[in-house]
């Protein structure tokens, strides 16, 4: 896959938004945002958020991805009185000045982790940055796990800055291009370039378990609800695994850790192709940004879920004894 400049500003738009926040304030932060998550879905062409919070050991920075049908839409969103009150309102919580990069057109994939870098290219260079990320595309496609590198022209009235946003199929293998030596050196060499760039990561838990139909552009639900529903799938497969090939691998004799491993195998087999697109199905109401807009929603699919696991504890109580 090559870097590919999207300028069509028909096609969806995308605004990815960092903002680090200060220490002990991350629950009034979350209140802060689920505020801002209301009132952006009722803006004309919102397509659905994301929120990612930030992964151990790295400083206290939040990523939200806010999705529209078009770049009209985002910047109605941008510009708009509210979400200005928003900003107003939440200064206390913000360590620093949030940024944001607004990426237009582009293939959404929700099931990798992506990096979002945000250069600012000096004037007359940039014929000299696009050769220089195409140098930085070769290096990239030769390192394991790469899925795919896009690049998104300034848009007028919107951003004035490059974004560059590339995909790795795990969080382990993106940090190994990013921490290379490989990399440093073209960092070196790009510095004549542009004057200063940001990077953000972007990525998801269990995001290859959550798929809603080829070309969907919903996003992804948020963590906890993720890690619900796997655990909804998860327990039952584990438990019928272990009472019935488990039994069996016991008359074996097979060693405990071969055991394991291909219960392993075969329970997220059975997750992948068979539970987790049931389980969408079934809870699409819940776990889809587009549809859960309510706080009823949210407590109603999370207290469905609740339930369902506590009578499947209850179920295997009684049959296990």
């Amino acid at each position: 896959m090559g870097i590919r400049a999207s300028r069509d500003l028909r096609g969806s738009a995308t605004v990815v938004t960092s903002q680090r926040v200060r220490a002990g304030r991350d629950d009034d932060y979350k209140r802060w945002q689920e505020k801002t998550n209301q009132v952006v879905r009722g803006f004309d062409g919102f397509q659905g958020t994301e929120l990612y919070p930030p992964a151990s050991g790295e400083e206290n920075e939040w990523v939200v991805v806010f999705r529209f049908s078009g770049v009209k839409q985002l910047t109605a969103w941008l510009d708009s009185t509210d979400r200005r009150q928003l900003l107003d309102e939440g200064l206390p919580l913000f360590d620093g000045t949030p940024t944001q990069e607004v990426l237009t057109g582009g293939t959404p994939a929700h099931d990798v982790v992506t990096a979002v870098i945000s250069h600012e290219v000096l004037p007359g260079r940039e014929r000299d940055f696009m050769r220089w990320q195409d140098k930085i595309l070769k290096e990239q496609e030769r390192r394991p796990g790469f899925m795919g590198s896009e690049m998104f022209k300034p848009v007028e009235g919107v951003q004035d800055r490059w974004v560059v946003a590339f995909r790795f199929d795990t969080r382990e293998h993106l940090d190994g291009w990013l921490d290379s030596e490989v990399r440093e050196k073209l960092l070196q060499e790009g510095r004549g370039y542009f004057r200063s760039y940001d990077v953000r990561k972007i990525g998801s838990a269990f995001g290859g378990w959550f798929r809603f139909g080829e070309g969907s552009d919903e996003g992804v639900p948020p963590n906890w609800k993720q890690a619900m529903s796997v655990v909804l799938a998860l327990y039952p497969t584990v438990m019928i695994l272990d009472l019935t090939v488990g039994d069996w691998f016991r008359s074996l004799g097979l060693p405990g850790y071969l055991a394991l491993f291909i219960s392993n195998v075969l329970s997220v087999s059975i997750l992948t192709w068979l539970l987790m697109p049931l389980v969408n199905r079934a809870l699409a109401f819940w776990l889809l940004p587009s549809r859960a807009r309510s706080l009823r929603i949210h407590v109603a699919g999370a207290a469905l879920v609740a339930v369902c696991c506590l009578v499947l504890v209850t179920i295997f109580g009684l049959t296990t004894g």
